[in-house]
C-alpha cells in the first residue's frame, strides 16, 4: 500500500515545476505532443517498404502479408473515438503517457515476432497505443495553448504528422538495408521512452469535472464492427470485386451497425459520440472537409506510383522519392498557415488551401496527359501538399475550438477518425476508377501485347479528386459564413 501511495504521489507531483514555470512551457507541451504525432504517423507508412521482405521471411503471399499494414489502420480507426471519450473521463495526460508505453511494448513485440500471426497481433497492440496518442494530441494542444497561437501550435502538430508520413518509406528503406525489417519496429523503443518521460514530466494536469460518468459500451460494440466492415470493404474491394457478395455483405452489415449506433447514441445519456456535436456547423462540416482533404492527398499518393512505374519506368525507390514532394509542401506550409489563421481567421485559408490543391491536381492531370517533363510534375505535387498544409491547421483549430473542454477528447478522436477514413477512401476510390477504366479499355497488361491505357486512367481518376477538393473548398465557405457565428458551444447543453 505504501508503495502504491508513493507512486500516486510521484504521479500527482508532476508535471515538474521546472518546466511549468518556464516562459516557453506551452511549446514544450507542443513538442511532446509532436513526438507522439510523428511516431504514430511514421508507423502508418514505414511498413510499406518492408512488406516484400516480410513476405519472403515468413514465406507468405503478398495479400496475406498486407494485413500487417491493414491491421494497424483498422485498429487505429476503430479506437480513436473510444480513447478520445476515455480521455475526457479519465484525463488526457495519463492516457497519452500510457499510450507511449503501449506503443513501445507493441513495437518491441513486432520486432520479436516469430511468425506472421504474432506480428499482426502485435501490430494491433501497437496501433492501440498509437490511437491513444492521436486521439489526444490535438485535444491537449487545444486545452493548453491560448487561442492567439493555437493555430500555429496545431500547424506544428500537423507538420510532425506529415514529416512522419513522408519519412516513413525513406527511414524504413535505410533501416532494412542496414539491419533487416525488424529494425523498423525496434527503432520506436528509444524514441518512445523519450516521449514517455517528456509526457510524464511536461504535460499539464487535467481539470476533470469530478462528476460521475458512465461509459457507452454498447455504442462501442456497434461502432467497432461498423468501422471494421467499412475499412475491410474499402481495402479489399479491388481484389475481391466491388460487386462480389462478400463486399456487398460488408457494406450491408456496416449500414446495419451504423444505424444501430446512431439509434443508441441518440438515446443514451452519456454516449460515446455526442451526436449533438454535429449540430455545430463548424464541427460537422470541418470534419467532412478534413476527410475530403486526406481523400484527395492519398488518392494522389496512390495513383502517381502507377504512372511513374508503368509509364515512366521508374523504380519504386525513385517513385517514393518524388512523392515526398507532397508531404514536403504540407510540412512547409502548415506552420505558416497556422500562424496566419491566428491573425486572420480560418475562412480564407481553408477555402484557398483546398482550392489550391484542386488546381494543382488539375495541373497534374494535364501534365500526365501531355507526358511532360518531371519538373512541372514535382512542382504540382509540392502545390498539392502546400494546399493541404494551408487548409489543415486552420480547419483543425476551428473544429476543436468549437467544442467545450469536456468534449475535446472525443472531438479529437472524431477528427482523427475522419482523417483515417479519408486515407482509406482516397486509395479505394482512386483504385476503383483506375481499375474500371482499364477493364473497360482492355487494360490487362500482357507480355507482347498492347500497353494498358495508364495515362487516361490516371487522368480521369485525378479529375474526380479535383472535384472532391473543390467541394471541400466550397463547403469551407459555407461553414464559416453560416456556421461559425450561427452556433456557439456556450448555448448548447453539452455538459452531462
Amino acid at each position: 500500500m505504501a508503495k502504491a501511495t508513493g507512486i500516486r504521489s510521484i504521479w500527482h507531483s508532476m508535471p515538474l515545476t521546472r518546466f511549468t514555470t518556464r516562459e516557453n512551457y506551452i511549446w514544450l507541451v507542443v513538442s511532446t505532443v509532436c513526438i507522439g504525432a510523428f511516431m504514430a504517423a511514421l508507423d502508418a507508412s514505414i511498413v510499406n517498404v518492408a512488406l516484400p521482405d516480410m513476405s519472403t521471411y515468413f514465406n507468405a503471399s503478398a495479400s496475406l502479408v498486407s494485413w500487417v499494414l491493414i491491421a494497424y489502420l483498422l485498429t487505429l480507426t476503430t479506437l480513436l473515438t473510444l480513447f478520445g471519450r476515455l480521455a475526457d473521463m479519465l484525463g488526457r495526460r495519463p492516457l497519452y503517457t500510457f499510450g507511449f508505453l503501449v506503443f513501445i511494448v507493441g513495437s518491441a513485440a513486432c520486432g520479436a515476432a516469430v511468425n506472421l500471426p504474432m506480428l499482426i497481433v502485435s501490430r494491433v497492440f501497437q496501433a492501440a497505443g498509437a490511437a491513444m496518442l492521436q486521439a489526444n494530441s490535438v485535444a491537449i494542444i487545444t486545452a493548453t495553448v491560448p487561442p492567439s497561437v493555437r493555430g500555429r501550435a496545431i500547424g506544428f502538430q500537423g507538420s510532425a504528422q506529415a514529416i512522419g508520413l513522408s519519412l516513413g518509406p525513406a527511414i524504413g528503406g535505410g533501416l532494412i538495408a542496414l539491419f533487416g525489417w525488424r529494425a523498423i519496429f525496434y527503432v520506436n523503443v528509444p524514441v518512445g521512452l523519450i516521449g514517455t518521460a517528456m509526457a510524464a514530466m511536461i504535460l499539464p494536469k487535467d481539470k476533470l469535472s469530478g462528476k460521475k460518468t458512465t461509459f457507452d459500451w454498447w455504442g462501442t460494440l456497434f461502432m467497432t464492427p461498423f468501422l471494421v466492415l467499412v475499412m475491410m470493404a474499402l481495402t479489399e474491394g479491388m481484389s475481391w470485386g466491388w460487386g462480389s457478395p462478400r463486399i456487398l455483405g460488408m457494406f450491408a452489415g456496416a449500414l446495419f451497425f451504423l444505424l444501430a449506433f446512431i439509434g443508441r447514441e441518440l438515446k443514451f445519456r452519456a454516449p460515446l459520440v455526442d451526436m449533438r456535436l454535429f449540430k455545430i456547423p463548424v464541427f460537422s462540416i470541418g470534419n467532412f472537409t478534413g476527410l475530403l482533404s486526406y481523400l484527395a492527398m492519398f488518392g494522389v499518393l496512390f495513383l502517381m506510383p502507377f504512372y511513374f512505374e508503368r509509364v515512366l519506368s521508374f523504380d519504386s525507390a525513385v517513385s517514393g522519392l518524388i512523392l515526398t514532394a507532397v508531404p514536403l509542401g504540407m510540412t512547409v506550409a502548415a506552420p505558416k498557415a497556422g500562424a496566419l489563421a491566428d491573425r486572420y481567421g480560418p475562412r480564407l485559408l481553408t477555402t484557398g488551401g483546398m482550392a489550391l490543391t484542386g488546381l494543382a491536381i488539375v495541373g497534374l492531370a494535364f501534365t500526365v496527359a501531355i507526358h511532360a517533363s518531371l519538373i512541372p510534375m514535382i512542382i504540382e505535387l509540392i502545390l498539392v501538399g502546400a494546399g493541404l498544409g494551408i487548409f489543415t491547421p486552420p480547419n483543425n483549430s476551428s473544429v476543436m475550438g468549437s467544442l467545450p473542454s469536456s468534449r475535446l477528447g472525443v472531438g479529437g478522436g472524431i477528427l482523427n477518425m475522419a482523417r483515417s477514413l479519408g486515407m482509406a477512401m482516397g486509395t479505394a476510390i482512386s483504385g476503383t476508377i483506375m481499375a474500371t477504366f482499364l477493364a473497360l479499355n482492355g487494360g490487362v497488361e500482357r507480355a507482347g501485347g498492347p500497353k494498358p491505357p495508364w495515362i487516361p486512367a490516371t487522368r480521369y481518376a485525378l479529375y474526380v479528386l479535383v472535384a472532391l477538393s473543390l467541394l471541400a473548398s466550397l463547403l469551407s465557405v459555407f461553414r464559416v459564413a453560416a456556421g461559425e457565428k450561427a452556433t456557439t458551444v456556450e448555448k448548447m447543453p453539452l455538459e452531462w
